[in-house]
């Protein structure tokens, strides 16, 4: 049973500075790189979308949990972030579907955080200095928590796409929620903006999702647009893939940096017939770090960012259209716009207007298209939940070539 009692905890940054407040969640000690997320809401979807594996998340929203817990608003199996830390949380929420309280769903779930703190500065602090390490630890320990982050591996050194992708690949069916309101809208809206308004007289698509960190409403997305969705993990290879017989590919978001994924880098070589003239490529839709492996694998490189882009509220212009849409981010590293790849055939179709990274990439002739920013949301707008929409009318249209 979650305990009643919460004691003085405390934040370290790797920069020196120390952050005190009392007890969120489980009593125990944790490090990461601490990042900052700007969505008003979602803090339920934040908590469990794999892309914040290895990371301690700091919330800039400053009442965190008064809506309590619903579980069927999550996005994986699992809580994913290292660490949580909130201005306040709310130890009264109010909503017919709440369950349990902020804390209580960290503490049982085994996830240290820290409450009562100014996350105010500590988002200054990380915009100016750039992303950094931190650790947890109960008490005043200052010291424990700097020895802490001495022992502590950088987060670009680690591979952190191991500890939150499946290690066995299986069939999506669902998440036992089918019935709720959310997916319900989502199928409506599924419906109502495809390009193919007919789409579900057509044989469903079978798409092979490569899990680098999937988040479930990906997963739905497709499904609900007459999708026949099995998931593989990073490691699978292109032979493997390709005995499923898919129609298109799906690359998932996920954390970490994709410089230290060679492997997967290679297989979407191969499935995409990058060394071909793309007679063999499977059509395929690359989000986030999806985005980024797709760009390494067309010659591209990558790079940090300083403090990352997470939160529901980025402006992002579709090149092609001219468009703006206001689209989810949840991403440390971002495509060099300095060193893309000299192919013919392939162009940036995005770009973020804030900072003017990119934020797509399309290789017509081989059937690629990518976006670095989250189209299924959760949390975040529905403005760009048409990409899907465009992958699947772009695998039937390739389809009837």
């Amino acid at each position: 049973m979650p305990s009643s009692s919460r004691g003085s905890t405390l934040l370290a940054l790797s920069d020196g500075s120390v952050f005190r407040g009392r007890r969120l969640g489980a009593e125990t000690g944790s490090v990461g790189l601490v990042v900052f997320n700007t969505s008003m809401t979602g803090y339920e979807e934040m908590l469990t979308d794999p892309s914040y594996g290895g990371q301690i998340l700091v919330p800039t929203y400053p009442l965190i949990g008064n809506y309590g817990i619903n579980l069927k608003d999550a996005e994986s199996k699992r809580i994913q972030v290292k660490g949580f830390v909130v201005r306040d949380d709310c130890d009264a929420p109010s909503h017919p579907h709440s369950e349990m309280t902020i804390h209580e769903y960290l503490e049982t779930n085994g996830i240290p955080g820290v409450s009562g703190v100014d996350t105010r500065a500590i988002t200054r602090r990380i915009r100016s200095a750039g992303v950094m390490m931190g650790a947890i630890v109960q008490g005043e320990d200052h010291a424990a928590a700097t020895a802490a982050l001495e022992a502590a591996q950088w987060y670009g050194d680690q591979n952190w796409v191991d500890e939150v992708a499946t290690e066995e690949e299986f069939d999506w069916h669902g998440d036992g929620n089918d019935g709720t309101r959310p997916a319900a809208e989502l199928l409506i809206r599924s419906q109502r903006a495809g390009t193919d308004t007919s789409i579900n007289r057509h044989r469903p698509l079978r798409i092979a999702v490569i899990d680098f960190g999937v988040k479930w409403n990906i997963l739905r997305s497709m499904m609900a647009r007459n999708c026949q969705v099995k998931v593989f993990p990073c490691d699978v290879s292109a032979s493997e893939v390709r005995a499923f017989k898919p129609d298109g590919i799906v690359l998932s978001p996920g954390p970490g940096d994709p410089a230290v994924l060679d492997g997967p880098v290679e297989t979407i070589r191969e499935l995409s017939d990058l060394d071909g003239d793309g007679a063999n490529s499977i059509p395929t839709l690359g989000i986030c770090l999806g985005h980024q492996l797709v760009a390494r694998a067309l010659g591209a490189d990558t790079f940090m960012l300083h403090f990352g882009h997470r939160g529901g509220n980025q402006p992002v212009q579709d090149l092609r259209t001219g468009r703006v849409y206001v689209t989810a981010h949840n991403h440390g590293y971002a495509v060099d716009p300095d060193k893309l790849p000299d192919r013919p055939g392939v162009k940036v179709t995005h770009i973020n207007l804030n900072d003017n990274t990119v934020e797509g990439l399309a290789d017509e002739p081989h059937g690629i298209m990518t976006i670095q920013f989250h189209s299924e949301a959760s949390p975040g707008p529905h403005d760009s939940e048409m990409i899907f929409d465009q992958f699947v009318a772009s695998i039937r249209q390739r389809s009837t070539r």
